[in-house]
């Protein structure tokens, strides 16, 4: 899939309402400290819970990675080896895990929690679940916070990764479970 950037009143509409979104503080442990605002957390540099999920092909060879839309608050128009976003106030690691790839995928395949991780370099500090899918359905990214999609061998991801502008986080907690063991 390849896509255009959305229009920017869409643009402005979907940022702004992104920005009062609710969202946890926590402590590296993942206890929540207190509840402020997504835009707080990106201000300020909070660390907030996380879910990252890779989309595998069903063979298990390829690996979904999409690029970010323009209006993102945090490395926008970068290509990201996952998807996920930020966890709501009190959701669960799984639920959190399921909404963001229906959300930004437009996919509805089962996830499998397969390590956890904490990233800090400003402007992000966050605890992170990380997940696999396992899924041959093309993504329909019906929410517009992803602007193109493309199928990448993990044998190339390598090689992939750096000719591109990716999202840092992604590739220090996602790429070590996409490596064969």
């Amino acid at each position: 899939m390849t896509g255009s950037d959305p229009p920017p009143g869409d643009a402005a509409a979907s940022a702004a309402a992104a920005a009062t979104e609710w969202v946890e503080e926590v402590d590296v442990e993942g206890r929540v400290l207190r509840i402020v605002t997504r835009a707080q957390v990106r201000r300020e540099g909070l660390r907030h819970r996380t879910v990252f999920v890779a989309v595998l092909d069903r063979a298990g060879r390829r690996v979904l990675a999409h690029q970010r839309a323009p209006w993102k608050d945090v490395w926008p128009h970068a290509w990201d080896i996952a998807f996920g976003g930020l966890c709501g106030v009190g959701e669960a690691w799984d639920d959190a895990a399921r909404r963001e790839l229906r959300e930004e995928a437009g996919l509805h395949a089962p996830v499998r929690a397969v390590g956890r991780g904490t990233y800090e370099h400003p402007p992000v500090a966050e605890v992170a679940s990380i997940y696999l899918a396992q899924t041959d359905d093309p993504p329909t990214c019906p929410d517009g916070e992803v602007v193109a999609t493309e199928w990448v061998d993990l044998d190339g991801l390598d090689g992939w990764i750096a000719a591109r502008r990716v999202c840092p986080d992604s590739v220090a907690l996602v790429l070590p479970h996409l490596r064969p063991t």
